[in-house]
Protein backbone atom coordinates (compact mmCIF):
# COMPACT_ATOMS: atom_id res chain seq x y z
CA UNK A 1 0.00 0.00 0.00
CA UNK A 2 1.62 3.54 -1.12
CA UNK A 3 0.37 6.55 0.76
CA UNK A 4 -1.51 9.35 -1.13
CA UNK A 5 1.01 12.55 -1.06
CA UNK A 6 -1.93 14.38 0.20
CA UNK A 7 -2.24 12.15 3.69
CA UNK A 8 -0.56 12.94 6.98
CA UNK A 9 0.48 10.20 9.04
CA UNK A 10 -1.67 9.19 11.37
CA UNK A 11 -0.83 9.86 15.33
CA UNK A 12 -1.26 6.10 15.93
CA UNK A 13 1.61 5.45 13.07
CA UNK A 14 3.49 8.25 14.04
CA UNK A 15 3.62 6.37 17.80
CA UNK A 16 4.51 3.29 15.77
CA UNK A 17 7.42 4.95 14.18
CA UNK A 18 8.62 6.27 16.95
CA UNK A 19 8.60 2.91 18.98
CA UNK A 20 10.57 1.48 15.57
CA UNK A 21 13.01 4.17 16.12
CA UNK A 22 13.26 3.45 19.84
CA UNK A 23 14.61 -0.31 19.12
CA UNK A 24 18.09 0.79 18.52
CA UNK A 25 18.84 3.00 21.52
CA UNK A 26 16.34 0.62 24.10
CA UNK A 27 18.29 -2.40 23.24
CA UNK A 28 21.22 -0.78 23.82
CA UNK A 29 20.83 1.23 27.01
CA UNK A 30 18.70 -1.12 28.85
CA UNK A 31 21.76 -3.32 29.40
CA UNK A 32 23.86 -0.05 31.04
CA UNK A 33 23.21 -1.27 34.78
CA UNK A 34 24.55 -4.46 33.99
CA UNK A 35 28.07 -2.90 32.90
CA UNK A 36 29.64 -3.10 36.31
CA UNK A 37 28.04 -7.06 36.38
CA UNK A 38 29.55 -8.05 33.20
CA UNK A 39 32.81 -6.92 33.68
CA UNK A 40 32.46 -9.14 37.26
CA UNK A 41 30.75 -12.06 35.29
CA UNK A 42 33.10 -12.26 32.63
CA UNK A 43 36.17 -11.67 34.42
CA UNK A 44 37.19 -8.56 32.10
CA UNK A 45 38.53 -4.97 32.60
CA UNK A 46 36.08 -1.71 32.26
CA UNK A 47 37.81 -1.34 28.55
CA UNK A 48 36.53 -4.73 27.20
CA UNK A 49 32.95 -4.79 28.75
CA UNK A 50 32.52 -1.30 27.68
CA UNK A 51 32.85 -2.65 23.75
CA UNK A 52 28.85 -4.01 24.35
CA UNK A 53 28.42 -0.84 24.27
CA UNK A 54 30.47 0.91 21.58
CA UNK A 55 30.80 -1.41 19.07
CA UNK A 56 27.00 -1.74 19.77
CA UNK A 57 26.57 2.37 18.41
CA UNK A 58 29.22 1.14 15.80
CA UNK A 59 26.92 -1.44 14.75
CA UNK A 60 24.04 1.45 14.74
CA UNK A 61 26.36 3.75 12.54
CA UNK A 62 27.08 1.15 9.99
CA UNK A 63 23.17 0.24 9.95
CA UNK A 64 22.37 3.83 9.33
CA UNK A 65 24.98 4.24 6.51
CA UNK A 66 22.95 1.35 5.27
CA UNK A 67 19.58 1.34 5.69
CA UNK A 68 19.11 5.17 3.59
CA UNK A 69 19.71 4.32 0.20
CA UNK A 70 18.62 0.78 0.21
CA UNK A 71 15.53 1.88 1.42
CA UNK A 72 15.69 5.11 -1.37
CA UNK A 73 15.48 2.15 -3.61
CA UNK A 74 13.46 -0.37 -2.27
CA UNK A 75 11.01 0.82 -0.60
CA UNK A 76 10.69 2.08 3.08
CA UNK A 77 8.97 -1.27 4.64
CA UNK A 78 10.73 -4.20 3.43
CA UNK A 79 13.97 -2.32 4.71
CA UNK A 80 12.32 -1.71 7.79
CA UNK A 81 10.90 -5.04 8.38
CA UNK A 82 14.43 -6.71 7.38
CA UNK A 83 15.60 -4.84 10.29
CA UNK A 84 13.30 -5.52 12.75
CA UNK A 85 13.94 -9.64 11.97
CA UNK A 86 17.66 -8.96 12.41
CA UNK A 87 17.17 -7.43 15.59
CA UNK A 88 15.15 -10.48 16.91
CA UNK A 89 17.85 -12.87 15.60
CA UNK A 90 20.35 -10.56 17.31
CA UNK A 91 18.41 -10.23 20.79
CA UNK A 92 17.73 -14.27 20.77
CA UNK A 93 21.47 -14.85 19.97
CA UNK A 94 22.39 -12.62 22.59
CA UNK A 95 20.13 -14.38 25.60
CA UNK A 96 21.89 -17.56 25.72
CA UNK A 97 25.65 -16.20 25.04
CA UNK A 98 27.78 -17.49 27.65
CA UNK A 99 31.40 -15.87 26.64
CA UNK A 100 32.40 -12.16 26.26
CA UNK A 101 33.16 -12.50 22.38
CA UNK A 102 29.86 -13.74 21.84
CA UNK A 103 27.72 -11.25 23.66
CA UNK A 104 29.81 -8.66 22.21
CA UNK A 105 29.11 -10.01 18.55
CA UNK A 106 25.47 -11.16 18.84
CA UNK A 107 25.25 -7.23 20.66
CA UNK A 108 26.72 -5.50 17.41
CA UNK A 109 23.96 -7.81 15.06
CA UNK A 110 21.06 -6.26 17.62
CA UNK A 111 22.26 -3.08 17.16
CA UNK A 112 22.90 -3.22 13.58
CA UNK A 113 19.18 -4.32 12.99
CA UNK A 114 17.53 -1.62 15.65
CA UNK A 115 19.63 1.31 13.84
CA UNK A 116 16.76 0.40 11.19
CA UNK A 117 13.94 2.58 12.65
CA UNK A 118 16.67 5.72 13.18
CA UNK A 119 16.65 6.26 9.60
CA UNK A 120 13.61 4.79 7.82
CA UNK A 121 10.83 6.64 9.79
CA UNK A 122 12.88 9.80 9.56
CA UNK A 123 13.07 9.23 6.19
CA UNK A 124 9.31 8.58 5.90
CA UNK A 125 8.62 11.37 7.59
CA UNK A 126 10.68 13.75 4.94
CA UNK A 127 8.36 11.41 2.71
CA UNK A 128 5.38 12.76 3.44
CA UNK A 129 5.90 16.46 5.11
CA UNK A 130 7.07 19.67 3.53
CA UNK A 131 10.20 21.09 5.64
CA UNK A 132 8.79 23.10 8.05
CA UNK A 133 6.17 20.50 9.26
CA UNK A 134 8.64 18.00 9.19
CA UNK A 135 10.50 19.28 11.67
CA UNK A 136 7.34 19.66 14.39
CA UNK A 137 6.64 16.10 13.46
CA UNK A 138 10.38 14.72 14.12
CA UNK A 139 10.36 16.42 17.19
CA UNK A 140 6.68 15.00 18.22
CA UNK A 141 8.36 11.41 16.95
CA UNK A 142 11.33 11.74 18.99
CA UNK A 143 10.01 12.82 21.81
CA UNK A 144 8.06 9.89 21.73
CA UNK A 145 10.33 7.59 20.95
CA UNK A 146 13.07 8.89 24.16
CA UNK A 147 10.27 7.51 26.36
CA UNK A 148 10.98 3.50 25.73
CA UNK A 149 15.08 3.98 25.92
CA UNK A 150 14.16 6.28 28.94
CA UNK A 151 12.63 3.47 30.85
CA UNK A 152 14.98 0.58 29.78
CA UNK A 153 17.94 1.23 32.13
CA UNK A 154 15.51 1.36 34.76
CA UNK A 155 13.79 -2.24 33.60
CA UNK A 156 16.99 -3.68 32.56
CA UNK A 157 17.94 -2.94 36.05
CA UNK A 158 15.05 -4.58 37.50
CA UNK A 159 15.35 -7.54 35.45
CA UNK A 160 18.85 -7.90 35.70
CA UNK A 161 18.12 -8.15 39.65
CA UNK A 162 15.30 -10.22 39.39
CA UNK A 163 16.14 -12.60 36.74
CA UNK A 164 19.82 -11.86 35.62
CA UNK A 165 20.99 -9.41 33.03
CA UNK A 166 20.92 -12.11 30.01
CA UNK A 167 16.86 -11.63 30.97
CA UNK A 168 16.92 -8.33 29.38
CA UNK A 169 17.61 -9.83 26.14
CA UNK A 170 14.26 -11.96 26.19
CA UNK A 171 12.51 -8.41 26.51
CA UNK A 172 13.91 -6.97 23.39
CA UNK A 173 13.23 -10.04 21.54
CA UNK A 174 9.56 -9.87 22.30
CA UNK A 175 9.17 -6.13 21.83
CA UNK A 176 11.20 -6.53 18.61
CA UNK A 177 8.69 -9.27 17.34
CA UNK A 178 5.59 -7.24 18.31
CA UNK A 179 6.62 -3.74 16.69
CA UNK A 180 7.44 -6.34 13.50
CA UNK A 181 3.35 -7.54 13.18
CA UNK A 182 2.14 -3.97 13.93
CA UNK A 183 4.26 -2.92 11.13
CA UNK A 184 3.45 -5.58 8.42
CA UNK A 185 -0.02 -4.96 9.17
CA UNK A 186 -0.33 -1.10 9.27
CA UNK A 187 2.83 0.11 7.65
CA UNK A 188 1.91 1.77 4.39
CA UNK A 189 4.48 2.42 1.65
CA UNK A 190 5.80 6.25 1.06
CA UNK A 191 8.30 6.21 -0.94
CA UNK A 192 7.11 7.72 -4.39
CA UNK A 193 9.66 7.65 -6.71
CA UNK A 194 12.60 4.30 -5.97
CA UNK A 195 15.80 5.91 -6.37
CA UNK A 196 18.32 4.09 -8.54
CA UNK A 197 21.33 2.28 -6.62
CA UNK A 198 23.83 0.78 -8.59
CA UNK A 199 26.22 -0.01 -6.18
CA UNK A 200 28.55 1.12 -3.11
CA UNK A 201 30.43 3.27 -5.29
CA UNK A 202 27.18 5.42 -6.25
CA UNK A 203 26.17 5.15 -2.94
CA UNK A 204 29.17 6.88 -1.66
CA UNK A 205 29.19 9.24 -4.61
CA UNK A 206 26.02 10.30 -2.83
CA UNK A 207 27.72 10.21 0.43
CA UNK A 208 30.23 12.63 -1.33
CA UNK A 209 27.93 14.93 -2.55
CA UNK A 210 25.96 15.56 0.30
CA UNK A 211 29.08 16.32 2.80
CA UNK A 212 30.87 19.06 -0.30
CA UNK A 213 27.60 21.40 0.85
CA UNK A 214 28.53 23.55 3.93
CA UNK A 215 25.17 24.16 4.84
CA UNK A 216 25.03 20.05 5.30
CA UNK A 217 28.34 19.53 6.85
CA UNK A 218 26.91 21.88 9.17
CA UNK A 219 23.27 20.38 10.44
CA UNK A 220 25.29 17.19 10.08
CA UNK A 221 28.23 17.65 12.69
CA UNK A 222 25.80 19.49 15.03
CA UNK A 223 23.98 16.58 15.09
CA UNK A 224 26.96 13.70 15.67
CA UNK A 225 28.46 15.94 18.66
CA UNK A 226 25.00 16.57 20.42
CA UNK A 227 24.92 13.24 20.35
CA UNK A 228 28.45 12.44 21.69
CA UNK A 229 27.16 14.43 24.72
CA UNK A 230 24.69 12.25 25.45
CA UNK A 231 26.00 9.03 24.71
CA UNK A 232 29.28 10.24 26.56
CA UNK A 233 27.55 10.76 29.94
CA UNK A 234 25.68 7.30 29.58
CA UNK A 235 28.37 5.27 28.75
CA UNK A 236 30.04 6.71 31.84
CA UNK A 237 27.39 7.32 34.15
CA UNK A 238 26.54 3.34 35.29
CA UNK A 239 30.38 3.13 36.54
CA UNK A 240 30.27 6.82 38.07
CA UNK A 241 27.07 5.80 40.27
CA UNK A 242 29.07 2.54 41.54
CA UNK A 243 32.67 3.86 41.72
CA UNK A 244 32.67 7.31 42.34
CA UNK A 245 29.53 7.83 44.40
CA UNK A 246 29.45 4.37 46.19
CA UNK A 247 25.47 3.78 45.00
CA UNK A 248 24.43 0.78 43.36
CA UNK A 249 24.28 -0.18 39.53
CA UNK A 250 20.72 -0.32 39.99
CA UNK A 251 19.82 3.36 41.25
CA UNK A 252 21.54 4.62 38.19
CA UNK A 253 18.44 3.94 36.03
CA UNK A 254 16.17 5.41 38.09
CA UNK A 255 18.25 8.58 37.54
CA UNK A 256 18.77 8.33 34.42
CA UNK A 257 15.00 8.91 33.84
CA UNK A 258 15.97 12.68 34.23
CA UNK A 259 17.97 12.73 31.30
CA UNK A 260 16.13 11.44 28.38
CA UNK A 261 13.20 13.59 30.29
CA UNK A 262 15.12 16.62 30.06
CA UNK A 263 15.41 16.13 26.40
CA UNK A 264 11.91 15.24 25.88
CA UNK A 265 10.97 18.32 27.81
CA UNK A 266 13.12 19.98 24.81
CA UNK A 267 11.63 18.26 21.84
CA UNK A 268 8.52 19.92 23.10
CA UNK A 269 9.43 23.02 22.87
CA UNK A 270 11.32 22.42 19.66
CA UNK A 271 7.51 21.15 18.64
CA UNK A 272 5.35 23.83 20.32
CA UNK A 273 7.53 26.39 18.86
CA UNK A 274 8.75 25.21 15.16
CA UNK A 275 6.16 26.95 14.00
CA UNK A 276 6.93 30.43 15.50
CA UNK A 277 10.56 30.55 15.12
CA UNK A 278 13.14 29.28 12.60
CA UNK A 279 14.67 26.06 12.42
CA UNK A 280 18.27 27.89 12.51
CA UNK A 281 17.28 30.29 15.52
CA UNK A 282 16.14 26.93 17.55
CA UNK A 283 19.29 24.91 16.97
CA UNK A 284 21.18 27.92 18.08
CA UNK A 285 19.04 28.58 21.21
CA UNK A 286 19.09 25.01 22.06
CA UNK A 287 22.82 24.50 21.58
CA UNK A 288 23.25 27.72 24.07
CA UNK A 289 21.62 26.39 26.59
CA UNK A 290 23.43 22.73 25.91
CA UNK A 291 26.69 24.35 26.87
CA UNK A 292 25.34 26.47 29.65
CA UNK A 293 24.05 23.22 31.45
CA UNK A 294 27.09 21.27 30.97
CA UNK A 295 29.36 24.37 32.61
CA UNK A 296 27.26 24.13 35.20
CA UNK A 297 27.86 20.66 35.69
CA UNK A 298 31.87 21.38 36.49
CA UNK A 299 30.35 24.27 38.62
CA UNK A 300 28.39 22.16 40.84
CA UNK A 301 31.38 19.25 41.03
CA UNK A 302 34.14 21.71 41.82
CA UNK A 303 31.93 22.95 44.91
CA UNK A 304 32.61 19.06 46.22
CA UNK A 305 29.11 18.36 45.93
CA UNK A 306 29.40 14.52 45.68
CA UNK A 307 25.66 13.24 45.15
CA UNK A 308 24.07 12.12 42.12
CA UNK A 309 21.58 15.13 41.69
CA UNK A 310 24.28 17.66 41.37
CA UNK A 311 25.68 15.65 38.54
CA UNK A 312 22.14 14.65 36.89
CA UNK A 313 20.12 17.54 37.30
CA UNK A 314 22.76 19.80 35.51
CA UNK A 315 23.38 17.34 32.92
CA UNK A 316 19.59 17.25 32.25
CA UNK A 317 19.72 20.88 31.71
CA UNK A 318 22.12 20.21 28.98
CA UNK A 319 19.77 17.47 27.21
CA UNK A 320 17.38 19.78 27.55
CA UNK A 321 19.01 22.09 24.85
CA UNK A 322 19.71 19.24 22.91
CA UNK A 323 16.43 18.35 22.72
CA UNK A 324 15.51 21.95 21.22
CA UNK A 325 18.71 21.54 18.59
CA UNK A 326 18.46 17.74 17.36
CA UNK A 327 15.19 17.30 15.51
CA UNK A 328 15.70 20.76 13.93
CA UNK A 329 19.01 19.74 12.66
CA UNK A 330 17.87 16.63 11.39
CA UNK A 331 15.25 17.80 9.62
CA UNK A 332 17.62 20.57 8.28
CA UNK A 333 19.92 18.48 7.06
CA UNK A 334 17.58 15.83 5.24
CA UNK A 335 16.24 18.77 3.42
CA UNK A 336 19.47 20.35 2.24
CA UNK A 337 18.82 17.12 -0.38
CA UNK A 338 15.49 15.78 -0.15
CA UNK A 339 15.53 13.56 -3.55
CA UNK A 340 18.05 11.70 -1.14
CA UNK A 341 16.21 11.86 2.24
CA UNK A 342 17.02 8.04 2.83
CA UNK A 343 20.72 9.06 2.33
CA UNK A 344 20.85 12.35 3.77
CA UNK A 345 19.71 10.39 6.88
CA UNK A 346 21.70 7.31 6.84
CA UNK A 347 24.61 9.44 6.38
CA UNK A 348 23.82 11.86 9.34
CA UNK A 349 22.65 8.48 11.74
CA UNK A 350 26.47 7.22 10.52
CA UNK A 351 28.30 10.32 11.80
CA UNK A 352 25.63 10.75 15.17
CA UNK A 353 26.63 7.04 15.76
CA UNK A 354 29.85 6.57 14.63
CA UNK A 355 31.05 9.41 17.19
CA UNK A 356 29.51 8.75 19.51
CA UNK A 357 30.73 4.78 19.66
CA UNK A 358 34.34 6.62 19.53
CA UNK A 359 33.25 8.80 22.79
CA UNK A 360 31.77 5.80 24.59
CA UNK A 361 35.39 3.79 24.06
CA UNK A 362 37.17 7.22 24.55
CA UNK A 363 35.33 7.77 27.96
CA UNK A 364 36.10 4.10 29.31
CA UNK A 365 39.88 5.14 28.62
CA UNK A 366 40.22 8.58 29.84
CA UNK A 367 38.34 7.48 32.95
CA UNK A 368 40.20 8.40 36.70
CA UNK A 369 38.08 7.84 39.35
CA UNK A 370 36.33 11.03 38.71
CA UNK A 371 33.68 12.82 36.75
CA UNK A 372 36.13 15.25 34.95
CA UNK A 373 37.29 13.63 31.77
CA UNK A 374 33.25 13.02 31.02
CA UNK A 375 32.49 17.08 31.69
CA UNK A 376 35.34 18.24 29.90
CA UNK A 377 34.39 15.60 26.92
CA UNK A 378 31.13 16.60 27.33
CA UNK A 379 32.20 20.43 27.16
CA UNK A 380 34.66 19.77 23.76
CA UNK A 381 31.33 18.15 22.25
CA UNK A 382 28.63 20.87 23.06
CA UNK A 383 31.39 23.53 21.85
CA UNK A 384 32.19 21.76 18.67
CA UNK A 385 28.36 21.24 17.96
CA UNK A 386 27.51 24.92 18.23
CA UNK A 387 30.93 26.11 16.50
CA UNK A 388 29.85 23.38 13.55
CA UNK A 389 26.68 24.92 13.10
CA UNK A 390 27.67 28.93 13.24
CA UNK A 391 30.32 27.95 10.93
CA UNK A 392 29.06 25.81 8.60
CA UNK A 393 25.38 26.95 8.09
CA UNK A 394 25.06 30.33 9.58
CA UNK A 395 28.48 31.84 8.13
CA UNK A 396 27.16 30.68 4.89
CA UNK A 397 23.88 32.71 5.18
CA UNK A 398 25.20 35.81 6.43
Amino acid sequence: MTLPTSTALSKQLIVLLAATSAMGPAAMQILLPALPIIKDSFQVSNDVAQMTLSLSMLAIALGTLTYGPMSDKYGRKPIMLIGLLTTLVGSIFCLFANTIESLILWRFVQAFGGAVGLVVARAIVRDVYAAEEAAGVIATLVMVMVVIPMLSPALGGELMARFGWHSVFLAIAVFSTLIFILLFRNLPETLKEPAPFVGFRAMFATFARLLRAPAFRGYAFCVAFVSVVFFAFISAAPEIMVSVLDRPATEYGYYFIMIPAGFMAGNYVARRFGKSFAMDRMIYLGSKIALGGICLALIVQLTGFQEPIGLFAPVTLAVFGNGITLPNAQAAAINEFPQFAGSASGLTGFLQMSFSAVAAQLVAFIFNGTVYPLLLLMLVASTASLLSFKFGVLSQRT
